[in-house]
């Protein structure tokens, strides 16, 4: 850049767009910077895209990604409806556009702004979805679709309407009908997300009330310790040693043995009554049933070692 001061010319160093960008400060300072960051001229696009796809040159895709956050800042402000913070926004926002400018061919003649609005909605969206609720409120793409266009779509009705019917926050049957056939989904599915997002959100574990008594929440009746990990994997390996366990550690025992345990501890009949008892097995064998009873000992005690072994 060149200066003309009467007949002295003054050469200046380059703009860093870099440094238009303070590194920290409020958000209201980002936005201001990133809009007086210089726009790439579609011969300065090409190029970098091409340096960047080419010979992977980090400081093109820098320049890229900067002079289209300004993009990203007008598109997050369309997503301020869903109560998310704008600057978390506007980060997301960001990831998108570096995906885009990684993604981006410049043969395919079209301009970085038309390829990386569609990253740039996509990461936002995967946020609001993420963490507007703790459940989540959309899965399927028609779901999606009918999540980010109900509320739109809900002002439209109200504008349409009379004073007194604006502050109905219930959809009508003839709403209902209209969106679900403009977006293509069932009217169960207009009439289910309408009453998620209307729903309050629940603090699950509610903090002691002045009086220091804790207050009652979800929480006390939403945990499931069965399928906490630790309670699962103890659940599994108590079944592995349940079933393949207890068969090889049988299957260390003589035959004598291994039928005293099965009748005593693993025989059920159908009426619900187990197998013999010692003096029927001492009667069997022809010993007494302290006899029976040694047996069975030493057994158990050969089986919870070859269990041991096993777990």
């Amino acid at each position: 850049m060149t200066v003309h001061t009467g007949s002295t010319t003054t050469a200046l160093a380059p703009v860093n767009a870099w440094a238009l960008v303070p590194p920290l400060g409020s958000l209201d300072a980002y936005i201001s910077a990133v809009n007086r960051l210089p726009m790439l001229t579609q011969q300065e696009e090409q190029e970098y895209a091409r340096k960047l796809k080419n010979d992977n040159d980090l400081e093109a895709a820098g320049k890229l990604v900067m002079s289209h956050l300004r993009l990203v800042v007008s598109v997050s402000r369309q997503y301020l409806g869903y109560g998310l913070p704008h600057g978390d926004l506007i980060q997301e926002g960001n990831i998108g556009l570096m995906k885009a400018v990684k993604r981006f061919d410049p043969d395919q003649g079209v301009r970085l702004v038309s390829y990386a609005l569609h990253w740039i909605k996509a990461e936002i969206h995967e946020y609001i979805l993420k963490n507007w609720r703790m459940v989540k409120v959309a899965t399927t793409k028609a779901q999606r679709k009918l999540f980010f266009n109900l509320r739109s779509m809900k002002q439209g009705f109200k504008a349409d309407t009379t004073d007194a019917q604006a502050h109905r926050e219930v959809l009508s049957e003839h709403e209902i009908d209209v969106m679900a056939e403009r977006l293509n989904v069932k009217r169960e599915e207009v009439t289910e997300m309408e009453t998620r997002l209307s729903g309050g959100d629940v603090l699950l574990d509610p903090a002691p009330s002045d009086d220091g008594e804790q207050a009652f929440g979800p929480i006390a009746y939403l945990s499931d310790r069965s399928h906490e990990p630790t309670a699962m994997i103890e659940s599994q390996q108590r079944d592995v040693l349940a079933t393949d366990g207890i068969a090889t550690a049988l299957g260390e025992l003589d035959p004598r043995s291994r039928r005293i345990v099965e009748e005593r501890w693993l025989k059920v009949n159908d009426d619900g009554s187990g197998g013999m008892t010692l003096h029927e097995l001492a009667a069997e064998y022809k010993v007494s049933a302290e006899r029976i009873r040694q047996i069975e000992s030493a057994a158990m005690k050969k089986m919870k070692k070859a269990l041991a072994a096993y777990a």
